[in-house]
C-alpha cells in the first residue's frame, strides 16, 4: 500500500500541507470558501514541533489498525487497498477511534471523527503531498517489512 512519509531533515513547518488539506475536504474546494465554511473545514493533516523537529503528520493507516477495532459501528475500515477509511454515515460520534489511535491523528468535528483518507476522491494524490513546496511529503509504496 501506499503511504504518506515527512521527511522530516525538509519540512520547514509551513503548514502548506495542513491549508492544502483543508481546502480539499472543504464544499467549495477553495481558500477563501473553506474558511468561510460552518464549521470550518479541518484539516486532516497536522504541523506540530517534536523534540525540536518539525513534522508533519496525519493518520498513519496502521496495517492492525486500533482505531479499525475499536469502532463500534463499523465506521472506520480497511480498503481493499490497505488504507484505513472512515464512513461517516455510519460514524455515531463515540470517540472510541480517538482513544484508540496511538498517534494521536484522529480528530472530531461536532459529531464526527475527522481523519486522513489519502484524497480517496482525487486522482491526482493527497494535496497535503502536491502542495509541500520543500517536497518534505512524499507518498510511496511501503511492504510490511519496511515499516
Amino acid at each position: 500500500m501506499k503511504k504518506v512519509y515527512c521527511e522530516v531533515s525538509k519540512c520547514l513547518g509551513c503548514r502548506s500541507c495542513e491549508i492544502a488539506c483543508a481546502v480539499e475536504h472543504s464544499k467549495g474546494k477553495t481558500l477563501f470558501l473553506a474558511i468561510k465554511e460552518d464549521p470550518i473545514s479541518i484539516q486532516r493533516r497536522k504541523v506540530q514541533s517534536v523534540s525540536k523537529l518539525v513534522i508533519s503528520d496525519a493518520c498513519h493507516h496502521c496495517i492492525e489498525a486500533p482505531c479499525v477495532n475499536a469502532c463500534m459501528s463499523g465506521a472506520m475500515y480497511k480498503e481493499k487497498d490497505g488504507s484505513t477509511q472512515h464512513d461517516e454515515e455510519k460514524c455515531v460520534g463515540c470517540w472510541m477511534c480517538i482513544m484508540a489511535c496511538p498517534f494521536g491523528t484522529i480528530s472530531r468535528s461536532k459529531k464526527l471523527a475527522i481523519k486522513c483518507d489519502l484524497c480517496k476522491d482525487n486522482v491526482k494524490g493527497p494535496m497535503c503531498v502536491i502542495s509541500c513546496p520543500t517536497k518534505a511529503l512524499l507518498f510511496k509504496e511501503v511492504q510490511r517489512g519496511d515499516l
